[in-house]
């Protein structure tokens, strides 16, 4: 089991950035990868980044070049740069931490940070 709690959310003016951060309970270095994901009123929930324990990320096209996702083992914390930020990028962002096991995955998520990109 793991707690996720996000933070950082807000309002921002098209154009500008936000730094998200989310705090776990135990050790991220646990988890196959962390992650951030969004969901939109109306949507399904979507993917934005993801760090694997090896430091390999992964970005959803519409957020490349423009987020970028980092993690600190040694404080179980899981960042999301966001900057240009668009309109299309307001949502409630969701961290996420995944374990894959030899039969199943699973999924811890966070409670969730709104943030707004509207001028």
């Amino acid at each position: 089991q793991v707690q996720l709690v996000e933070s950082g959310g807000g309002l921002v003016q098209p154009g500008g950035s936000l730094r998200l951060s989310c705090a776990a309970s135990r050790s991220i270095f646990s988890f196959n990868a962390m992650g951030w994901y969004r969901q939109a009123p109306g949507k399904e929930r979507e993917l934005v980044a993801t760090i694997t324990s090896g430091g390999v990320t992964n970005y959803a096209d519409s957020v490349k070049g423009r987020f970028t996702i980092s993690r600190d083992n040694t404080k179980n914390t899981v960042a999301l740069q966001m900057n240009s930020l668009k309109p299309e990028d307001t949502a409630v962002y969701y961290c996420n931490a995944r374990d894959v096991l030899v039969f199943s995955r699973r999924d811890y998520w966070g409670q969730g940070t709104q943030v707004t990109v509207s001028s």
